[in-house]
């Protein structure tokens, strides 16, 4: 059940990952550089990735970016956008979360359950490293200011008074 103390309709950054096992902590990095400089009205939060505990912070959310490490054939350090709402999910091709349940399956439980936010997108970035110890890859670490940005220009471009979430200006 969700916290009646939190306001649903402001924006959500989950950051997913490990920050000891390597690149799969770069979703906690992103989340800790947009603490530095807070996009206005938006709450950050750090998650392990469990299935779960996403579908718990997600419940009756407007607006949720997710930020999370992915495995995919592209070469480490390349950005990734996943809106479950316009692009389909298409395992195995489609990058997938370095967690044991993909995210996919975590907004298809979701969505099943009517948790879904309304309004939900995911940036990711493909890793390198997932073995034991702290810091990213340099190819990873070079993609974080990047993918900050991409996150801060999710959050720019929604607007609460759209029924979609998203601003038409």
């Amino acid at each position: 059940m969700p916290d009646p103390t939190v306001d649903l309709e402001r924006p959500l950054v989950v950051g997913v990952g490990n920050e000891l096992r390597r690149d799969d902590g770069v979703g906690r990095h992103v989340v800790r550089r947009l603490r530095t400089d807070r996009p206005s009205g938006t709450d950050l939060v750090e998650a392990s990735g469990d299935a779960d505990g996403l579908i718990e912070l997600w419940g009756g959310r407007g607006t949720v970016v997710v930020v999370d490490a992915v495995r995919s054939p592209d070469p480490p350090g390349t950005l990734h956008r996943w809106d479950p709402e316009r692009d389909p999910w298409h395992p195995p091709s489609a990058p997938t979360s370095s967690h044991g349940l993909s995210l996919g399956a975590a907004v298809e439980l979701a969505r099943s359950l009517g948790r879904l936010p309304r309004h939900l997108v995911v940036h990711g970035v493909t890793i390198a490293d997932v073995e034991d110890g702290a810091g990213l890859s340099p190819a990873v670490a070079a993609a974080v200011p990047l993918l900050v940005e991409r996150v801060r220009f999710e959050l720019a471009g929604w607007s609460p008074a759209s029924p979609d979430g998203v601003s038409r200006a």
